[in-house]
């Protein structure tokens, strides 16, 4: 944990920017947000807040994640 001396520094700025670096990253990988907010040591409704960008564009791959797994059902079919 750095001080608040510390944070004000470059070096302390860094270190944030290496965290958001982290952050991003694994959610653009596909890490749950659940997760990445364990990790991180935030909650999801925070993270999300920060963070909603990363995960918009993934909803192609979850369906072919779940398409592969057998279990996707057509939702207009669902809606009768």
């Amino acid at each position: 944990m750095l001080t608040p001396y510390e944070f004000g520094t470059p070096l302390g700025r860094r270190v944030d920017d290496l965290r958001h670096t982290r952050l991003t990253n694994w959610l653009h990988a596909g890490v749950p947000a659940a997760t990445v907010a364990e990790w991180a040591g935030d909650s999801v409704p925070v993270l999300l807040t920060a963070y909603a960008r990363c995960i918009d564009g993934q909803l192609d791959d979850l369906k072919r994640r779940i398409e592969r797994a057998g279990k996707l059902s057509d939702p207009a079919a669902a809606r009768g």
